[in-house]
């Protein structure tokens, strides 16, 4: 039986989507990369779970609801570029978002409840991207200066959910919604 992969991630707005995929389409007939990600599976990953045993999903859905709605619903503003891996053959071509300390305390309590419940985590810093592009195949080297001469993606998005997505390899859009979860945390005085 085929194992499927599961992660919690913030999902994207359609425009933010739309502002994605028009950069992605302007740039990629000049950045060979072999894959470039469908619209549709654009996301901000928060923890990624792997394999999902059926007797953890019921606990992993309540923790994660629990997490979630503790805040309130947040806006993240599209910003840079990156990649990562090897600076001159990169793994990954990514759109990053501005620094926002919702995101960065969201993630946090949904890494907790994961752990809590078992699962094993990615111990790297948490960087927010939504990846865009995987493995260069071009035949001269990647040039990191490229990422400044690039006129990014420019969005703002509200973040009113979180969502568990598993993977379906075999499919595009690979990436499937299971179950959301909404920030119904009050808002902050300032935020009103």
């Amino acid at each position: 039986m085929k194992r499927s992969h599961y992660f919690i991630a913030v999902p994207l707005t359609a425009e933010a989507k739309q502002a994605i995929r028009r950069f992605a389409g302007d740039t990629a007939s000049s950045l060979p990369f072999r894959t470039w990600v469908h619209e549709q599976d654009y996301h901000i990953t928060l923890a990624f779970l792997g394999d999902v045993p059926p007797e953890k999903m019921n606990p992993l859905c309540e923790a994660v609801a629990a997490a979630a709605a503790r805040y309130a619903p947040f806006s993240l503003r599209l910003a840079g570029l990156g990649t990562f891996g090897e600076r001159t053959a990169p793994r990954v071509f990514w759109q990053g978002v501005e620094a926002e300390k919702t995101l960065d305390a969201l993630r946090r309590d949904v890494y907790e409840a994961c752990r809590t419940l078992g699962f094993s985590l990615d111990r790297r810093p948490f960087a927010p991207h939504i990846t865009i592009a995987r493995k260069w195949q071009g035949a001269k080297p990647f040039g990191p200066e490229t990422l400044t001469s690039l006129p990014a993606a420019a969005a703002v998005f509200s973040v009113p959910e979180i969502v568990l997505y598993r993977t379906n390899m075999d499919q595009t859009p690979k990436y499937e919604a299971i179950a959301s979860f909404p920030l119904l945390g009050a808002p902050a005085e300032g935020n009103r």
